[in-house]
């Protein structure tokens, strides 16, 4: 009886196994929900673009994202459940509640001999990515989540760096610049070199880093990156082959934008990881039957609205066409600015700036006054209270040397922000995280996972067992 029923597990092991898809991409946008698909599409939309593929992916679920220890999540126990599927506390990586290992999804299809490629627009260390790859109580313990990356053996990694930490002598589990163990290892490292990342060819394990600190937005994006459309698309040309491949792609400055209000910023970085999925599902045309295609959230951050008290239930979303350069960018700008014109600078020196980066058209200024960005009274008083706020700062800094930059803290470039957010009828509640569920959809052979309302951690038992891992 007892080898009988051993018999009959492999049986239905080996079932299981045989019905997988050969290739399963899985897409996060860090922060993204309902509100930041919507208000992309809607842009994409009013701007010629169209709707947002991922939109429109047949199987669809609304996904909860609660944590063990929290009803608000971080990106490090979202990640856990969706990588391993299990619940985890908050701040912890591929470990359970008592920090037991757990094993991820992106393991398993490296047992099964699939390649593996994890790929994000921020640091490769941080939390969404390392919860397919690194097993920590810590999000925080950078240099030993660098050494899982490289541990994992995983083919193709590609995104931001590790932050200042890749050298980090003071760690207790030290040995060496972890770029020096990636080449020990038998990775080919390129540092912020993108011809070396467009050379890589099949068969080859790698390791690209964009920026030490995470990749441009995409309204910041100046060319000397890949797109995150490119980084998959490369992905899949060196992942590709007779075992097939598990692909983890986040969108991860979706969630810098949030948690800075950011909208215009926002929506353009929801778009840059659509153009990614639409690489997936070119690949998924021409394999059908064998590729799976899954996008998600691992929450939603900023309580983003479509609509704005005092515009009468009017949403403009198409006026954020006119922002050009990230919040974060232009508050960099503002900073040196002032600073390198202190006793001289005045608010109308920013005028044109304003006009140039956010399209804001002032009461003097001429054409239609009917123009939907012609600013009020109001607005400008309170563009001009921030920046004098800035300018009084930073005389106070420069003065008292050992007072910490107010680098993060000018608010020039969030009024500017938030002048825009209104006149195009888009709201936010926080600028942390929120509890919303996100919005998951998939196409492909075993996508009917996804139906109705289910936990984050749900959607990780159904990918492992999809690929025999449970």
């Amino acid at each position: 009886m007892k080898l009988l029923a051993q018999a009959c597990l492999l049986l239905a092991a080996s079932a299981a196994f045989a019905g997988a898809p050969k290739y399963v991409f899985v897409f996060i946008g860090d922060g993204m929900s309902t509100p930041q698909r919507m208000v992309a599409e809607e842009f994409a939309r009013k701007t010629g673009r169209g709707d947002l593929a991922m939109n429109h992916l047949p199987y669809q679920a609304n996904t909860r994202t609660k944590s063990a220890d929290a009803v608000i999540t971080d990106s490090a126990a979202a990640a856990t459940a969706i990588a391993c599927g299990e619940k985890t506390n908050n701040r912890m990586l591929g470990v359970d509640p008592a920090t037991n290992r757990l094993v991820s999804v992106a393991e398993v299809a490296k047992r099964r001999g699939m390649k593996v490629g994890i790929i994000t627009t921020v640091t490769i260390v941080h939390a969404t990515p390392a919860g397919f790859y690194a097993h920590r109580a810590s999000r925080g313990q950078t240099y030993r989540i660098a050494l899982d990356l490289v541990a994992s053996g995983f083919d193709y990694f590609a995104g931001g760096g590790v932050y200042d930490k890749f050298d980090d002598k003071s760690d207790p589990e030290y040995r060496g610049n972890v770029f020096d163990v990636a080449r020990k290892a038998g990775y080919q490292v390129a540092l912020d070199d993108r011809d070396a990342w467009s050379a890589l060819r099949p068969g080859s394990k790698s390791w690209s880093v964009f920026g030490a600190f995470g990749m441009q937005f995409a309204i910041d994006a100046d060319g000397s990156e890949p797109t995150l459309a490119e980084l998959v698309a490369k992905g899949v040309e060196v992942l590709d082959g007779p075992d097939g491949f598990f692909i983890m792609c986040e969108g991860g400055r979706i969630d810098y934008s949030g948690h800075a209000n950011d909208a215009a910023t926002n929506l353009r970085d929801v778009i840059a990881l659509d153009d990614a999925v639409k690489v997936a599902l070119a690949f998924q045309s021409r394999h059908p039957d064998e590729t799976l295609v899954i996008t998600t959230g691992d929450h939603e951050t900023g309580g983003l609205s479509m609509g704005f008290a005092g515009i009468g239930g009017r949403f403009r979303v198409e006026l954020l066409d006119r922002q050009r350069i990230s919040v974060q960018s232009y508050s960099d700008k503002v900073k040196s600015l002032i600073r390198g014109n202190l006793d001289t600078i005045a608010f109308d020196d920013m005028k044109p700036s304003l006009r140039e980066k956010f399209g804001f058209v002032f009461p003097e200024d001429p054409g239609p006054k009917d123009d939907l960005m012609r600013l009020s009274k109001a607005d400008v008083n309170a563009l001009r209270e921030a920046f004098d706020t800035d300018v009084k700062k930073t005389r106070a800094h420069v003065k008292d040397t050992t007072a910490h930059d107010v680098a993060r803290r000018y608010v020039f470039a969030q009024a500017a922000k938030n002048v825009l957010n209104a006149h195009a009828g888009v709201g936010w509640s926080s600028g942390s995280h929120t509890a919303l569920p996100t919005f998951t959809t998939a196409k492909g052979p075993g996508a009917e996972i996804l139906v109705g309302m289910e936990e984050n951690s749900d959607l990780g038992r159904g990918l492992k067992r999809l690929l025999g891992g449970l």
